[in-house]
């Protein structure tokens, strides 16, 4: 396996600026290698190699979440998404960097410290994913396996001009290995560089497995139609850089003039459905898991984390209530949306990256926003379960990227990656 020498290489090469790969082992890339030369050229990702986030178990390997809380945490055996990956011949190379529990959109944490961007080391990739992102825009490896439990793979996909999937809940078997903080809303995602590799990672791992009580399969009946809603900011009315917004309108007339019907319209949603009424969610979640670690040492949490958690700490039980039932009917809103169109198109980030050292950007189209304005458009379809993917679309005046995001009933998730697969085409060309 020539190529592994290469990536090996390629690690040793852009990392130290980058800190994306936190856990490599050379030696046992070349084992695996050679033992996938000598028994494994007929499997279906022979000869492709991938990083995996810091919080996905692999066998074997230190997986630490980015906490200090598992800073000597040995993984006893492999996510049921590596054994898949294992078993169809892909090399894993190495272990990626994440925001601390996966919980923050921006990659740092106080065991590796932050990852920068690969076209512009002042900046973030964005998060939690953001090591995967920078590795594999920077050229390391061929595709990244990562978690999107509020947008982590598709916004750090966003920012660094890649592909990022979120599939349906339940599409890719998420056994063994770490506690959920935000409940079912976290799946597996996977970062690829284009729409023929992500439909071959995903037919490997979109698969049923009975040690997850969330697995399902997915929908063997086509999409019933192709009709596209284009929602600019999902009826939010939340701030959008003016050249993201115009790099969507581009976009879309690009596709209108190809011969794809879109329709403008905004999703119905129940009120309160932003941050505030969801956010409860994660917070109570990570007070659920960590609040004892946190009371007894504090100091080994990020502030941000521990912010969190102080906040879960403080809802009753009927704020808890009040956030699940808004969740169901965010579900049932967005079912009854997709009745109407068959597929949504909105934004995937509303700016460009920010300082790897700040939390967010503190302004967006001239806007003050809060610590997770520039997250607002991808958690609402995690908590609807449904399939989500982010598509190259664009770069600012600077040259940074952002993304479209395509949104589609849950279990379509294999006509959702034909569609992108054709709007990728059509925005490729000249």
């Amino acid at each position: 396996m020539i190529a592994m020498e290469a990536q090996l290489q390629r690690i040793a090469q852009v990392n130290p600026a980058l800190n994306a790969v936190v856990d490599l082992d050379a030696d046992q890339v070349r084992r695996d290698a050679a033992a996938l030369d000598a028994a494994g050229r007929h499997l279906p990702l022979y000869g492709l190699s991938y990083t995996v986030k810091d919080n996905i178990w692999v066998e074997g390997r230190r997986i630490t979440q980015g906490s200090h809380l598992f800073s000597d945490f040995i993984a006893p055996r492999d996510a049921s998404s590596v054994a898949l990956l294992r078993a169809a011949g892909a090399l894993l190379l190495g272990i990626t960097n994440c925001a601390e529990f996966a919980c923050m959109g921006v990659t740092r944490n106080k065991v590796y410290g932050p990852t920068r961007h690969p076209l512009d080391h002042r900046l973030t990739p964005g998060g939690s994913s953001g090591g995967a992102a920078a590795a594999l825009a920077a050229g390391i490896g061929d595709f990244a396996l990562c978690t999107d439990a509020g947008g982590s793979t598709r916004r750090p996909a966003a920012h660094c001009g890649l592909i990022g999937f979120k599939p349906s809940g339940g599409r890719i078997p998420h056994a063994h290995g770490f506690a959920e903080p935000i409940f079912a809303n976290g799946v597996i995602g996977i970062l690829t560089r284009d729409m023929a590799l992500m439909r071959r990672v995903f037919a490997v791992l979109g698969v049923q497995d009975g040690a997850d009580a969330y697995s399902v399969p997915g929908l063997s009946r086509p999409a019933k139609g192709r009709r596209i809603a284009f929602s600019p900011t999902l009826g939010m009315n939340w701030p959008v850089e003016p050249a993201v917004a115009a790099g969507l309108e581009s976009a879309v007339a690009k596709l209108q003039a190809a011969g794809f019907e879109i329709v403008r319209r905004d999703p119905s949603w129940p009120e309160d459905s932003g941050e505030a009424g969801l956010m409860p969610l994660q917070h109570v979640g990570l007070a659920a898991l960590y609040a004892d670690a946190y009371a007894r040492e504090p100091e080994r949490f990020d502030p941000n984390i521990a912010a969190q958690i102080e906040a879960g700490l403080h809802y009753d039980g009927p704020a808890l209530g009040r956030a699940l039932l808004l969740r169901e009917q965010l579900m049932l809103k967005l079912a009854a949306f997709f009745q109407e169109v068959d597929w949504l198109i909105c934004p995937t980030v509303p700016c460009a990256p920010w300082g790897f050292d700040q939390i967010g950007p503190e302004t967006i189209a001239g806007h003050k926003v809060g610590p997770r304005g520039h997250a607002v458009f991808t958690p609402l379809f995690n908590h609807a379960l449904v399939p989500a993917i982010s598509l190259p679309c664009g770069a600012d005046a600077a040259g940074l990227p952002f993304g479209l995001q395509l949104i589609g009933p849950r279990l379509q998730d294999e006509a959702l990656l034909d569609l992108a697969a054709e709007i990728v085409a059509v925005l490729a060309k000249e």
